[in-house]
């Protein structure tokens, strides 16, 4: 009888001390690309993840979100909600500025007042060194966006940065362009793969693209997440480049995109002057040697896979959907 007793003493503390180590975490944005894969990354880890959809916590209204950051008191934060379409905020700039740039600011607020103790992270945008000014780009480059979505995110970088100075364990994380089979239609390596999937389906006979002489840097939306989560493990909050540090032009998408359904893209691909953009950025290619020598990070899925990868995605989603 003892000796149960004194197992029963040994399960409980052992449940105590699983109970004093589990983290919790909150994220903003949970239901989008990166949100999904953050949440289920958390969750393999053992986390108490909580998070919500921009239509259940509006981030512009600040007495939501700190009700939502004093309820949750997470150990980290990870803000990811954004309008983060670059297209889409040249056509509003005053909704881009309020979410990406206000709703931060409200957030930060909220930690500040209601969980000082928690890690944050931010998801900044390559598109804040727009136009830049050195290539590759390292965390200490200039801003100079050319880009309502740029502009928004470099400013609340900017916000970011001041609050560490004031206390608050935050992190910046510059996310150069990320792809992954759960990528919104609107982004054009999803409409691409997707495209060349309706094609071979029957579905559609033709896809109308812009300029695709447009060179990006391009990585997992997996591998992206990854470092989110290592760069709050450090002992000292900073700022962290993620990037694969090579580029790909748009037109190698369509390339990869149709031969992996059997196509010729030349005869589907229909050149579309509307889609240009009126102010590209220049020279966007990561430096993430930052990453790699103080988190361990770096890319484990090469372009080429994951264009693979989303094409073959997309036409398992639409021969189930037939």
């Amino acid at each position: 009888m003892q000796a149960v007793n004194q197992l029963g003493l040994l399960l409980l503390a052992l449940r105590g001390d699983f109970l004093r180590v589990a983290k919790s975490a909150l994220i903003t944005g949970i239901t989008g690309q990166d949100g999904w894969y953050l949440r289920e990354l958390l969750e393999a880890k053992g986390y108490e993840v909580h998070g919500w959809r921009s239509d259940e916590c509006d981030i512009t209204d600040l007495e939501q979100l700190r009700v939502a950051v004093q309820q949750s008191q997470p150990d980290e934060i990870y803000h990811l909600a954004a309008q983060s379409h670059v297209g889409q905020s040249e056509s509003d700039t005053s909704l881009t500025m309020k979410v990406n740039l206000k709703g931060t600011e409200n957030l930060l607020s909220c930690v500040h007042k209601e969980a000082p103790q928690a890690r944050l992270f931010f998801a900044s945008s390559c598109q804040v060194f727009g136009d830049a000014i050195e290539s590759p780009q390292k965390e200490t480059t200039p801003f100079n966006p050319v880009n309502p979505y740029g502009d928004s995110k470099a400013k609340a970088t900017e916000k970011v940065q001041k609050s560490r100075d004031d206390g608050l364990y935050a992190v910046n994380g510059f996310l150069y362009n990320h792809e992954s089979p759960r990528r919104g239609a609107n982004f054009v390596t999803k409409k691409i793969c997707l495209a060349a999937a309706s094609i071979s389906c029957g579905i559609e006979k033709e896809l109308r693209l812009g300029d695709t002489s447009m060179e990006r840097d391009w990585t997992d939306a997996r591998d992206m997440v990854r470092g989110m989560w290592l760069s709050l493990q450090a002992d000292q909050p900073d700022d962290y480049i993620f990037a694969s540090g090579k580029t790909h032009k748009v037109q190698e998408v369509v390339e990869i995109a149709f031969e992996t359904v059997g196509l010729n893209w030349e005869d589907h691909v229909v050149r579309d002057e509307s889609f240009n953009r009126k102010k590209e950025p220049k020279g966007l290619v990561g430096d993430a040697s930052k990453a790699k020598a103080l988190l361990d990070w770096e890319p484990q899925t090469s372009f080429r896979d994951l264009i693979i990868e989303m094409t073959d995605a997309a036409r398992v989603q639409l021969n189930r959907s037939r």
